[in-house]
């Protein structure tokens, strides 16, 4: 194919024919987060066009914030990709899945979590391991999941009753209940992707520290953070064939923050905000947290 200068509208058709090529990679998984494109020349040679096709091809899936680093003198990175509506905090359920789904395009996927019971972080596992477990959905190269919840031999705050039963311990024990129910599930889904051959390395550790989580945090790949305060609510709850009356925090619905220090960075505050909670999480996670008994 002859290199001539093309008109505008054939111009606009190579250009369009190339960041197509390119955006079916990126949405495909063949290209992931963090991985480098083709040198302009390389894209030249492969696709027949000029210089001025490959830029404006790169200039417009940059628009698209499907990559990063355009025009810096070295070949672009594949960025995450922003959500529709993230200027708007949205329920944990729904943001958390959305953010894992694309956390999980990286080659190594990291989950570094503080939460009460692990339910909201298990539910929102389940719409990425489907279509991976299915073969719909490439599988990254390792995932690597720490979480950290209640000790069971700590004094919290909450769960308690709304009584001034301050002995009564069921609260306590439903509570822990749920920690090794939902633990356990989070177990099963990981692993069992390692043993299906899907997913080469998997690491999933559960640790206990003596505090009651008044928030949650999510930290994924070390890039992205997501917080959200669990409210303090009166509730009616059935243990052991008994209704009691307790004071229980629930989270599944609660607005998560979500802050970035990738290609979606607001501001040096976002990454800091990042950097910070990371740094958190390893202080407590070397220091006073220990391996959480779960019983398979």
């Amino acid at each position: 194919m002859s290199r001539d200068q093309p008109s505008a509208t054939s111009a606009r058709a190579e250009r369009d024919r190339v960041a197509d090529a390119l955006r079916a990679r990126i949405d495909s998984g063949e290209l992931r987060p963090g991985d480098s494109l083709p040198t302009q020349q390389a894209l030249m040679d492969e696709f027949e066009v000029e210089r001025g096709v490959v830029r404006k091809a790169l200039a417009l899936l940059k628009s698209e914030h499907r990559l990063a680093g355009v025009g810096r003198g070295s070949p672009p990175t594949v960025a995450e990709q922003r959500l529709a509506d993230a200027e708007a905090p949205r329920p944990a359920g729904v943001e958390l899945a959305d953010r894992i789904k694309l956390a999980f395009q990286a080659t190594d996927v990291t989950l570094d979590v503080l939460n009460l019971t692990t339910e909201t972080l298990t539910q929102a596992l389940a719409p990425t391991i489907m279509p991976i477990a299915t073969g719909e959905q490439r599988a990254p190269a390792s995932i690597t999941a720490r979480v950290l919840v209640p000790s069971p031999d700590a004094h919290l705050a909450i769960p308690r009753l709304t009584s001034e039963s301050a002995d009564d311990d069921r609260p306590l024990q439903r509570l822990h209940e749920l920690v090794e129910l939902h633990a356990r599930s989070l177990h099963h889904t990981l692993r069992n992707l390692r043993e299906r051959n899907l997913v080469p390395q998997v690491s999933v550790e559960v640790r206990g520290v003596p505090l009651t989580p008044t928030s949650k945090l999510y930290v994924l790949n070390g890039t992205e953070a997501l917080m959200g305060y669990y409210r303090v609510l009166p509730r009616q709850v059935e243990y052991r064939n008994e209704m009691m009356a307790i004071y229980d925090v629930l989270g599944l619905n609660a607005p998560l923050f979500h802050y970035s220090a990738g290609p979606e960075s607001r501001d040096e505050y976002d990454a800091a905000f990042v950097e910070q909670s990371q740094l958190w999480f390893e202080s407590l996670w070397t220091s006073i947290a220990v391996p959480y008994p779960i019983y398979y």
